[in-house]
């Protein structure tokens, strides 16, 4: 992909520092945005790759981001909305409302201001691919952590109607599902897991990587440990039954 330019958010670590040393590795030139500029940076440095320090919650910090990277470049070609924020609250009893937003504002809004950003850049070079992060907490749910697992089924339900909305256009809009990976967003309770399989960064960017060779818009993989990744496959809306019903919609039964 030599020539090529994506984008990372949360680039400065975990998952999103093993998406960007992949990708540099099959040639692609990296913008690395991170709210953290010295984790930015170190990233950038080791995949010579552009630095930008971006709070993802802000629309008009994320436009910013996606303008200079794709001056940066002269071109983009691949966006991987990739930050993320643990919720850490059940949503119910113990509602902190400004966490509530923080999580929203990271794991939601940004992946909306992000696409939306990105869209013309990758219209106007020929099109391209955005990812998302979702989780397996947007597949089904989390207890005990009905906020995170709210925002990463936002992610889903995103992804799954703009691939839709872009059907007629050059540009795929996927979403990466992964079960608990050791990263820094478990830090604080890793010990929970005991023998329990986790994944680790670089098996995310595995699946990255066959996503952009074989995935088809609108798809949302699953990744876990031990299990090949691969395209989640969503079961149809049942359709009405009485007689004189209108044609079945698109994914209905």
């Amino acid at each position: 992909m030599s020539g090529h330019v994506a984008l990372v958010t949360g680039g400065g670590g975990g998952i999103g520092a093993a998406v960007c040393a992949r990708l540099a590795a099959d040639g692609y030139r990296v913008a690395v945005v991170d709210r953290d500029a010295e984790a930015a940076a170190r990233v950038a440095g080791e995949c010579a790759g552009l630095a930008i320090a971006c709070d993802v919650t802000s629309d008009v910090a994320v436009k910013a981001a996606v303008d200079e990277a794709t001056t940066w470049g002269g071109r983009l070609d691949l966006v991987v909305l990739n930050a993320g924020s643990t919720g850490g609250q059940s949503g119910v009893d113990d509602l902190d409302v400004p966490a509530y937003r923080r999580v929203m504002g990271v794991n939601v809004d940004h992946v909306v201001f992000g696409t939306t950003a990105a869209l013309p850049a990758l219209r106007r070079d020929g099109g391209g691919t955005v990812i998302a992060t979702s989780s397996l907490a947007g597949l089904t749910g989390m207890p005990g952590d009905a906020i995170y697992t709210l925002s990463k089924h936002a992610v889903v339900g995103y992804v799954r109607s703009v691939a839709a909305s872009l059907a007629d256009e050059p540009v795929r809009v996927m979403a990466v599902c992964p079960g608990f990976t050791d990263t820094a967003l478990i830090a604080g309770f890793r010990d929970r897991f005991g023998d329990f399989p986790l994944l680790v960064a670089a098996d995310v960017a595995d699946a990255v990587t066959a996503m952009l060779a074989r995935g088809a818009s609108g798809e949302c993989w699953f990744v876990q440990p031990g299990r090949e990744p691969g395209p989640f496959r969503f079961r149809g809306v049942p359709g009405p039954a009485e007689a004189g019903a209108p044609p079945r919609l698109h994914g209905e039964d």
